[in-house]
């Protein structure tokens, strides 16, 4: 067998893994160790066989994902994605993130919105999350530190919600630096709304990331398992002025979890 026919075969097995990852990604939430710890065991392939021929039964809702999966293809998906001005990003590709392998449910995959060149920042970056009621001071601080990471050459990663985040992802942009953005829905959904042109000046120059399809909406039991990758992404997570109940701390959790540094900034 050539060298050419090998190849051939060799980004065949790619383009159909990768259309087997995009069909799984928009029927299967993202957080789940079970279909996580499936995919990497088995592969995006032998998975889709197993719900379609009824492997799961109703485990982890394995019938109703197959009766989505019968309804779906990888060329559709993928076409809806490119529609979005987005591209899939999957554990195959050379610049898939490795940090999320260390979360116990690593994503299926990614969808990418802004410069792809960017990926490779993530290897050095901070995230920065907090309340969404900050003080002034808890927005200055978290300015100056998005000023501050951005001046070291380093990225800021944040979630993109009003309040501390946001304060996070202007400074760094301030600061000419790369900033990273993970949304808790799709990106034809803009939340909150109001950062729309937040998000276009990320996206310009930074990295908009998301967990699902482009027209899923943000609902609140989606924030809190993005938030598993704002820290996983990171090397290390600043949480300014968080509340006790705070989806901040379950990034801070999360984090600690897989032994990435925790860091706090109380109030005034």
């Amino acid at each position: 067998m050539t060298n050419f026919v090998i190849l051939i075969l060799f980004y065949v097995v790619m383009d159909r893994h990768k259309k087997a990852r995009a069909e799984l990604f928009s029927v299967i939430e993202g957080g789940s160790i079970f279909w996580s710890s499936e995919i990497a065991e088995l592969g995006p392939v032998e998975v889709i066989d197993r719900i379609i021929f009824g492997h799961y039964g109703r485990l982890h809702s394995g019938l109703k994902i197959s009766e989505r999966l019968k309804q779906t293809g990888g060329e559709e998906v993928l076409t809806q994605i490119t529609n979005a001005g987005a591209f899939i990003l999957t554990p195959e590709d050379s610049d898939w993130p490795s940090s999320l392998n260390d979360l116990a449910a690593p994503p299926i995959a990614l969808l990418i919105k802004g410069q792809r060149e960017n990926l490779s920042s993530l290897a050095n970056s901070i995230s920065i999350v907090g309340t969404r009621n900050p003080t002034p001071y808890g927005l200055r601080i978290a300015g100056d530190f998005g000023v501050g990471v951005a001046d070291h050459e380093w990225a800021v990663v944040s979630g993109g919600a009003i309040g501390i985040d946001a304060a996070a992802h202007k400074g760094c942009l301030v600061g000419e630096g790369i900033t990273v953005a993970v949304l808790g829905g799709g990106f034809n959904k803009n939340y909150p709304a109001a950062h729309e042109r937040l998000f276009a000046e990320i996206s310009d120059s930074g990295i908009l990331i998301s967990e699902v399809m482009p027209d899923v909406p943000a609902i609140p039991h989606r924030f809190l398992t993005r938030n598993r990758l704002i820290a996983a992404l990171s090397k290390a997570t600043v949480v300014v002025e968080a509340a006790f109940r705070s989806g901040s701390l379950r990034t801070a959790r999360d984090a600690a979890e897989i032994f990435r540094p925790v860091m706090a900034v109380p109030g005034p």
